[in-house]
C-alpha cells in the first residue's frame, strides 16, 4: 500500500472517530441532564423490596450520577460504532456485502438492549435476593452504600448484555468464513462448559437462579447455530449459481 493511500485511510478513520465522539459528547450531555430523573426511576421501581441507597462520602452522589450519564451515552453511541465502522469498510465491499451487512447493525443494538433489560430485571434481583439472605443469616446489619449497588448492578448487566451478542458475532464469523456448520457442531460440547462456567458466575448458586440464568445463553447459541447454518446453506447456493453462470 502506497504512503498516498494510507493517509486517506488514516483521514478516514479520524473522520468517522470524530463523528464518533461528537455523538458521544452530545449524548452524554443529554444523559448528564436526565441522570437524576433515570436514577429516580430506578429508585421509585425496586426489584426486591425498598432498598435504601446510603452515601459514605461527599462524591458517592457525584460519581453515581456521572456513571449513569456515561452508560447512557456509551448505550445510544453504541449503533453509531457500528454504523461508521460500516460507513468505513463499505467502499471495499460489494454491493451485495454492502446491503448485508448493514442489518447487523440494528440487530446488534436490539441484542444489547434485551441483554441489558434480561440481566436487570431477571438475573440481578436472583442476585440481591441470594445476598441479602446470606446476609441476614449470619445476623448482618443490612446498610448498602449506592456506590456498591450500582458497582454490583454493573458487573452483572455489561457482561450479560456482551454475552447477548453472540449471535450476532457467530452470524458475522460465518459470512466471512472462519466458521461453518460443522465447526459450530463440533465445538458445541465447549460452548456448553463455556456457557456454562459463564452463568455460574454471574448468577447466585443456587440450581434454579443458575439455571435461569444459563438456559437462555444455550438457547441463543443454538439459535445462533442454526440461522449460521442457514446462511452458510445460502451463501453455497449463491456461490454454486455463480459458478454455473461463469
Amino acid at each position: 500500500m502506497e504512503q498516498e493511500d494510507w493517509i486517506l485511510h488514516l483521514t478516514e478513520v479520524r473522520k468517522r472517530l470524530l463523528i464518533v465522539f461528537a455523538w458521544f459528547i452530545v449524548t452524554l450531555c443529554v444523559g448528564l441532564y436526565l441522570s437524576s430523573d433515570i436514577l429516580l426511576y430506578l429508585k421509585s421501581q425496586p426489584l426486591i423490596g425498598e432498598i435504601k441507597w446510603n452515601v459514605f462520602s461527599f462524591t458517592d452522589g457525584l460519581m453515581i450520577y456521572m456513571k449513569c450519564a456515561f452508560l447512557f451515552a456509551s448505550l445510544f453511541t453504541v449503533p453509531v460504532v457500528l454504523y461508521q465502522a460500516w460507513v468505513f469498510v463499505k467502499p471495499g465491499l460489494t454491493e451485495t456485502e454492502s446491503r448485508n451487512a448493514l442489518p447487523y447493525i440494528p440487530v446488534a443494538f436490539a441484542l444489547f438492549i434485551i441483554g441489558v433489560s434480561f440481566s436487570y430485571w431477571v438475573v440481578f434481583p436472583m442476585m440481591m435476593r441470594f445476598m441479602i439472605r446470606m446476609n441476614q443469616s449470619i445476623g448482618a446489619v443490612e446498610t448498602y452504600g449506592i456506590d456498591r449497588y450500582f458497582a454490583f448492578l454493573f458487573q452483572i448487566v455489561i457482561p450479560m448484555a456482551i454475552a447477548f451478542e453472540l449471535p450476532v458475532v457467530l452470524l458475522f464469523l460465518t459470512k466471512i468464513g472462519l466458521l461453518t456448520p460443522q465447526i459450530l457442531k463440533m465445538s458445541r460440547k465447549y460452548a456448553y462448559i463455556a456457557l456454562t462456567i459463564t452463568g455460574s458466575c454471574i448468577s447466585p448458586p443456587d440450581m434454579i437462579s443458575h439455571l435461569s440464568v444459563t438456559v437462555p445463553l444455550i438457547l441463543l447459541f443454538e439459535i445462533s447455530v442454526l440461522v449460521a447454518g442457514w446462511q452458510w446453506r445460502a451463501m453455497q447456493r449463491v456461490a454454486k449459481l455463480n459458478l454455473i453462470e461463469d
